[in-house]
């Protein structure tokens, strides 16, 4: 196998609230942070955690930069110069790239990371955050939590991981990001489900679309107290079940704000996250870009003839690029001097 340094890979976390995914996701971003991975992490959930969970404190967090805020402008650097797409004004959640767009990479400067996102100082080094910003009571009514992810999505159907680069996105919780491809945009899907009905539940929701869209899926079990609940799991998820963790007192004690070495997370516990490292690594040999450009292509027009034909009052079918597929060499159209 390769090793993790000339890998890169995008990783979502997703489950139902309150399932721990966002500790999860956390200590996965630690983790790779730790092994001087270059690491983006998003906080796509409609409860805005991620920030708080890596050590900012509550004013931090909230003053974080909301994607959604800045939605034209990330749309009119991505345009850049592609003659398929007239004006901001056409573009919307799933516009593909094409010849003359705006690529974004990990490791480098550009408005979109200067505007949304924020560095989070780690015990070794730091990973860029940035976040959807959360469901206010002024968009009730008037907008749909979708419309903020949406930044997320442009984002990743524009972003080229380059070698040794991960993104790691905390999902919003439950089934939420199948109302778009948002779930069709990662290398590995870690679904953390609690030994309860409902903590299944929504694996087996994932699991039916997982399958149909070729999105790889493990499921890391969390809560787990013993034998019956490691049992029942594995009668429930069965070979998709990775890892299981239990109660950990290190991140109790962050929880209660009180900073601690990550070195000092317990043993069991940094194996678990060495075992997702390894996972993750391993489906970079079934990255497929043609795949991955088709699927953001289906679902593009999906949406087009749904809504965005009439909300725009454009044919955004023509925004397609036939010849176009994203790709890790793919050449990016150079910034504004």
């Amino acid at each position: 196998m390769a090793t993790p340094s000339l890998l890169n890979m995008k990783i979502a976390f997703v489950g139902k609230g309150g399932s721990g995914k966002t500790t999860l996701s956390s200590l996965f971003i630690r983790h790779l942070a730790a092994a001087r991975v270059p690491v983006i992490a998003v906080d796509a959930d409609i409860n805005q955690h991620l920030g708080v969970a890596l050590g900012m404190d509550e004013a931090e967090a909230a003053a974080l930069p909301a994607m959604g805020a800045h939605l034209p402008l990330i749309k009119d650097y991505l345009r850049g110069g592609n003659a398929r797409i007239p004006s901001v004004e056409t573009m919307i959640k799933t516009t593909p790239p094409g010849e003359g767009s705006r690529l974004l990479r990990i490791c480098e400067d550009n408005p979109v990371y200067d505007a949304c996102a924020r560095p989070v100082a780690l015990d070794d080094g730091a990973v860029r955050l940035l976040a959807t910003g959360p469901f206010t009571e002024s968009d009730l009514g008037v907008a749909c939590y979708h419309s903020k992810v949406g930044a997320v999505e442009l984002c990743l159907n524009h972003l080229v991981d380059g070698r040794g680069e991960y993104v790691v996105v905390d999902m919003t919780a439950g089934s939420d990001s199948f109302a778009s491809g948002l779930f069709t945009r990662f290398d590995m899907t870690f679904l953390v489900a609690e030994p309860t009905r409902k903590g299944v539940a929504v694996y087996r929701q994932y699991q039916e679309y997982a399958r149909d869209f070729g999105v790889p899926l493990k499921v890391i079990g969390n809560k787990v107290q013993g034998p019956d609940d490691l049992a029942y799991l594995r009668a429930e998820v069965g070979e998709d079940l990775l890892v299981c963790v239990g109660h950990s007192d290190w991140v109790r004690t962050v929880e209660k704000g009180r900073p601690a070495p990550f070195a000092l997370l317990e043993e069991a516990n940094r194996r678990a996250l060495g075992t997702l490292h390894d996972t993750a690594d391993a489906a970079y040999e079934h990255r497929d870009w043609e795949r991955y450009t088709r699927q953001m292509v289906h679902f593009h027009l999906k949406n087009a003839e749904s809504w965005g034909n009439a909300k725009t009052g454009a044919d955004l079918a023509a925004q397609v690029d036939p010849a176009f597929v994203l790709f890790e060499g793919a050449a990016a159209t150079p910034q504004p001097a």
